[in-house]
């Protein structure tokens, strides 16, 4: 086995268990939020969110599928489908869980669409194929949101509206010790994390010394449930984040950047907001750096072979 066909072993086997306990972990969390927490959506919501998220990929594999003249991704057994629509069943959740769209399902079901169908749209060439850049979910509630004005993110209470006491430490306890589990096995995102939240930190304190924003209310979304969730388990997307610790570093950085930005210029909903910025940057940037080096390959100019273009990987 060639030391490529192991890269892509290993990263399979951790795509599949990674994603296997997200969805676990994000389901158990749901079926809490609406029966324990206190989440305000109605059930109605993320079951139409799943129902188009399934149906949306096996849609999309279908067609992509026929085109090609191959087997879909999804034939061979019922464990071969579950596996399939695991990235489909995290995403369809985590839209249903952040957007609060009162009692109409369509912002919802929009939004789930829009999620599944930019890993289509938006997407750069790479050495081995192409590869989707903005984070599927984050991308359908920036659009829904844009969109439609009436639309809200769930507000941060909700996640834990019905619990008091010590279960408001235990939970978020319980959600950062997972999430930095799944983070360290799995996704390899630690240095994103450790950037994300140190550049956090340093632009509130520097919006505190440059346009006296109260550091504590700078610092105070730090402390929302909403955003312990957004730092393990969606800043952190290992498919539309660099592998490279430096990178990683660079990008976690740019999101704590970006968000100090738009807070500057009074935009609301600015974690959603600056993650899409990041990666769109990230995508336009890995789409530059391919086209250069290809035209460098073709013109004799630079190294031939895989090594030449790696870096356009992350």
């Amino acid at each position: 086995m060639t030391q490529n066909n192991k890269k892509d072993v290993w990263y399979q086997s951790n795509r599949k268990g990674g994603l296997r306990r997200f969805a676990l972990a994000i389901t158990t969390f749901n079926i809490l939020g609406h029966t324990v927490f206190g989440f305000e959506q109605s059930w109605g919501q993320p079951l139409i969110a799943l129902a188009t998220a399934y149906s949306t990929e096996l849609l999309i594999e279908f067609i992509d599928a026929l085109t090609n003249r191959r087997p879909p991704r999804f034939a061979g057994g019922f464990s071969t489908l579950i596996d399939f629509l695991l990235s489909a069943h995290i995403t369809g959740l985590a839209v249903a869980m952040l957007i609060y769209a009162n009692d109409r399902l369509f912002p919802i079901a929009f939004a789930t669409a829009a999620a599944m169908s930019s890993k289509v749209i938006f997407r750069v060439s790479l050495r081995n194929g192409s590869r989707h850049f903005f984070n599927p979910s984050n991308f359908g509630i920036t659009l829904t949101l844009l969109l439609f004005p009436w639309v809200g993110i769930a507000p941060p209470y909700h996640f834990t509206e019905n619990l008091s006491g010590m279960g408001d430490w235990i939970l978020p306890g319980l959600i950062v010790i997972s999430g930095t589990f799944l983070n360290v096995r799995f996704t390899k995102r630690i240095p994103l994390i450790a950037a994300w939240l140190g550049g956090f930190a340093i632009q509130a304190l520097l919006r505190s010394v440059i346009f006296g924003t109260p550091t504590v209310a700078a610092w105070l979304p730090m402390t929302g449930l909403a955003f312990v969730l957004y730092t393990f388990y969606m800043v952190t997307d290992p498919s539309t984040t660099p592998s490279d610790p430096l990178k990683q570093v660079i990008f976690g950085g740019g999101v704590a950047a970006a968000y100090a930005l738009l807070m500057m210029v009074h935009v609301v909903f600015g974690l959603f907001f600056a993650l899409t910025v990041v990666c769109a940057l990230r995508g336009l940037g890995i789409y530059v750096r391919s086209v250069v080096l290809s035209r460098a390959v073709s013109s004799g100019t630079a190294v031939q072979g895989p090594t030449a273009i790696r870096g356009s990987e992350s």
